[in-house]
């Protein structure tokens, strides 16, 4: 009985986490949808409830109840399986994200994160990697060269910026002397990394960009020549795992933006609690990456991978130097 009091805790924060996560996609396409919208000058989804505000579930109720088809000639075993080899990593990768400091609940003390563990960052990045099998497997499964030629576009830009991401944080955990997050926050009390790794955030970010495949880095599911990309033959409630798992994937990088480079939950105002600053600057990192999204061209595969190998791979391997330097 004392073992199933003790997690207790544990099974209240895995609850609230995961149910946020599946409800989050539903405000933020609304709020996509909205910043797209005065970008270009429109009002944007203003039908279903006020300004719109209920669009997205009624897009989810339509999700949700449209056919479940395959194709004739797909492979149906990993057709069904790659949605949910997509949809995994992001959740898993939430165990080692903390929130802010402990707080006290009724005398106890709580830790705001699951498990803060002492190699977290490699976990994330390690864990990270593992969503392209995703693709991987939609684009095979689904024998249509559409599918195809977006799998194997995502297999190459996995490899062309994983690289040059995973260099641009070395120099953060020179500082810390540590991988694990809470260290790496603690290190920046009084001065955050932005100021002393600011090459290595431009790269992290550029290659973060990348890997979640948003604009304008988003030719494995380019509208424009390859139908919808990897997911062209999916539809129902397995199209919507995969976006559930891209928007999963722009939170995870907008946490790691802040806790690496901005001092996550440090430096904010004596009223606020720790946990709603660090998630303020996060809303303000999801906000970039959807700006961006409305404000630059795609570019070509060939500018893809120049700018991950020609550019940021070197500006990565700078930034362990100076890194190396500061450090000594």
């Amino acid at each position: 009985m004392e073992n199933v009091l003790d997690l207790l805790p544990l099974l209240v924060k895995m609850a609230i986490i995961v149910g946020a996560l599946l409800l989050l996609p539903l405000p933020l396409t609304w709020l996509e949808r909205k910043i797209a919208a005065h970008i270009q000058q429109r009002p944007g989804p203003m039908r279903v409830g006020w300004h719109g505000l209920l669009q997205p579930l009624a897009d989810a109720i339509k999700l949700l109840t449209k056919e479940d088809h395959i194709p004739a000639q797909a492979d149906r075993m990993l057709f069904a399986i790659a949605p949910v080899v997509a949809l995994v990593p992001p959740f898993v990768v939430f165990v080692a994200i903390p929130f802010g400091d402990p707080i006290q609940v009724f005398g106890t003390e709580v830790t705001l994160s699951l498990s803060d563990l002492n190699v977290g960052l490699l976990f994330i990045l390690a864990v990270s990697g593992i969503g392209v099998f995703g693709t991987i497997l939609a684009g095979w499964a689904s024998n249509s060269k559409y599918a195809v030629l977006g799998s194997l576009r995502s297999i190459a830009q996995m490899i062309s910026y994983e690289i040059p991401m995973g260099f641009s944080v070395i120099g953060v955990v020179m500082l810390a002397n540590s991988m694990q997050l809470t260290q790496i926050v603690a290190a920046q009390q009084g001065l955050w990394n932005i100021v002393v790794q600011p090459i290595g955030f431009f790269v992290f970010f550029v290659a973060g960009l990348a890997e979640a495949q948003r604009i304008p880095f988003d030719l494995p599911e380019a509208e424009g020549d390859l139908g919808a990309g990897y997911h062209t033959e999916y539809s129902g409630i397995r199209f919507s795992l995969f976006m559930l798992a891209e928007y999963l994937v722009v939170v995870v990088l907008a946490f790691l933006n802040v806790l690496l480079f901005f001092g996550g939950w440090l430096g904010g105002p004596a009223f606020l609690p720790t946990a709603v600053w660090l998630l303020l600057k996060v809303g303000f990192f999801i906000w970039v990456f959807m700006w961006l999204r409305f404000t630059f061209p795609r570019y070509r595969y060939d500018q893809l991978m120049t700018i991950g190998w020609k550019v940021l791979l070197p500006l990565s391997l700078l930034n362990i130097l100076v890194s190396g330097f500061l450090v000594l």
